[in-house]
């Protein structure tokens, strides 16, 4: 039983571990791209934490298991708890944050369109900070995703049905409501005069390429709600991830157990 118990957490271990390699592979990838954007400088300082912490924890488990080290299998099983811990909460913190917000159907138009007090108060405050808001304002303009609209050269009729994305249609155009008259996909003429009280985001648009209306509280929303999309998938990846961790850990208590008693009845060996 404890040599079952033992070989299956290492071969579990040893899955984690080739999980582990392709994650810190992924991270150091990104740190010595000699074109890093501001995104991907975001991105590699977690995605590395994640894969050392992987390492760690799957080196732990492989020399706890096929060593029969009792000291290292506890630590290892501590860790693996607080880790699983931490995924729970994390979670179920994504599904509750994620909550609100689907975006309001258009009259005529394929899209939706997206308002930011539609979101948590908490999301709302992250997308409120000016220093977090200018780093995803980077990571925008670096992605290009106005460019690819610009790039499709449609008709008002076309441009109307198109499903666009949250973040095209709350960034790369004024809102609807602003009534202004269609040029391209990221050029629109305003009204002589205009100066709109109902809807901020009207007075912020610009046909400047690299302002349009990413500093438009309808831009915030639509980072929100392709946030929300994106926190959604990772929570339901958590939850297999999870499960899969609670296996692991079982095992690893199975083993710790058995190690304990051959350490005690040597004789049993």
């Amino acid at each position: 039983m404890a040599r079952c118990s033992n070989g299956l957490l290492g071969l579990l271990n040893a899955g984690v571990l080739v999980l582990a390699l392709a994650v810190l592979g992924g991270g150091i990838w990104l740190s010595h791209r000699a074109a890093t954007t501001d995104c991907e400088r975001f991105l590699e300082r977690p995605v590395i934490a994640l894969g050392a912490l992987l390492l760690a924890l799957s080196l732990a488990g492989l020399a706890g298991s096929l060593c029969r080290a009792s000291c290292l299998l506890w630590l290892y099983l501590v860790a693996l708890f607080l880790l699983i811990a931490l995924l729970l909460v994390f979670t179920v913190f994504a599904f509750v944050v994620t909550n609100r917000g689907v975006g309001s159907v258009v009259s005529g138009r394929g899209y939706r369109e997206y308002r930011l007090g539609e979101y948590s108060t908490w999301l709302q405050r992250r997308v409120e900070n000016s220093e977090n808001w200018a780093k995803i304002r980077s990571c925008l303009q670096d992605g290009k995703v106005c460019q690819k609209l610009r790039a499709r050269r449609e008709t008002l009729q076309q441009f109307a049905t198109s499903d666009l994305s949250p973040i095209q249609s709350g960034c790369c155009k004024p809102p609807t409501g602003c009534n202004f008259t269609y040029q391209s996909e990221t050029v629109w003429i305003k009204p002589a005069g205009l100066n709109s009280t109902d809807d901020p985001d009207c007075n912020t648009w610009s046909n400047d390429p690299r302002a349009l209306c990413y500093d438009c509280q309808s831009c915030k929303a639509g980072v929100l709600a392709n946030l929300k999309n994106d926190w959604k998938k990772i929570a339901t990846v958590n939850i297999i991830f999870l499960i899969f961790l609670i296996v692991v850990y079982s095992v690893g208590c199975c083993a710790f157990r058995n190690n304990r008693l051959d350490n005690s009845h040597p004789a049993w060996k």
